[in-house]
């Protein structure tokens, strides 16, 4: 899992990741579970994966070609294509991230209004990707769906929740004509009812952020996720891309 990484990062990411392992489709994987057979699924086989859909990513097109991997973008389907900003990113919070992650979501917006962010709101900047990016980018990566404003999921109530999982995939397919197949959960948060709001959305599947490994028997739903946290030291590429070190967290 990455967010934003600049390009020189990527390289020396997709260089050392393409040289250790098989990258596959997301697809690929979901169809192998689905069929219970591994047959085309090579050893080492890992799935890379960029979060949000900031504008920074639009950088990485060149290197995607260039190295031909399957990478799969998830987006926030009500903040891209806009001047609106990520709540995560926002310059003015009083408060730690942890914090506004367990309030209730009306809560929480209601706490980012008074630090002077507003969901809504178009700034003077682009944090997201436009359309004709992302549209440009899409014959070289997969676009998945990452709700509509990347809210904390547990913390919405059962019609913001399904607003925000089955809206971002409805606006996606309906405005950009992808195949919305594949969410992932905004800040690896997730309930149970979040989960059967996703298949009740038609989803084929969703990403934690979990650690750990996924096999052609592991839950659709909660599928694992090894972040990189972004990082352009080559050493901690390698021990987080490994697992050593999610293994080694979760000893602790």
């Amino acid at each position: 899992m990455f967010h934003e990484i600049d390009p020189k990062t990527a390289v020396q990411s997709f260089t050392y990741l393409q040289k250790k392992y098989n990258i596959i489709t997301l697809d690929n994987f979901i169809n192998a579970c689905k069929t219970k057979d591994n047959t085309n699924i090579p050893k080492k086989a890992l799935i890379i994966t960029f979060d949000d859909g900031l504008v920074s990513n639009y950088k990485l097109l060149p290197i995607i070609k260039k190295y031909n991997i399957p990478v799969t973008l998830f987006l926030c389907a009500s903040i891209i294509n806009t001047s609106r900003h990520f709540w995560y990113k926002h310059k003015g919070l009083t408060q730690p991230l942890s914090a506004y992650k367990l309030m209730s979501n009306q809560k929480r917006l209601q706490a980012l209004s008074k630090d002077g962010f507003i969901q809504d709101k178009e700034y003077d900047n682009f944090q997201a990707l436009s359309k004709s990016q992302i549209i440009e980018m899409s014959e070289h990566f997969n676009m998945q769906a990452h709700t509509k404003f990347h809210p904390c999921l547990p913390m919405c109530d059962d019609e913001e929740a399904k607003e925000e999982i089955l809206g971002s995939k409805q606006m996606l397919e309906n405005e950009y004509g992808f195949v919305i197949n594949a969410i992932a959960y905004p800040n690896g948060d997730y309930s149970d009812r979040d989960v059967k709001l996703t298949k009740e959305a038609d989803y084929s599947c969703a990403v934690t952020v979990d650690g750990g490994f996924n096999n052609i028997n592991s839950d659709l739903f909660r599928l694992k996720r090894l972040s990189t946290n972004d990082t352009g030291n080559l050493d901690e590429l390698v021990v987080k891309s490994c697992g050593v070190w999610s293994f080694l967290r979760n000893k602790l």
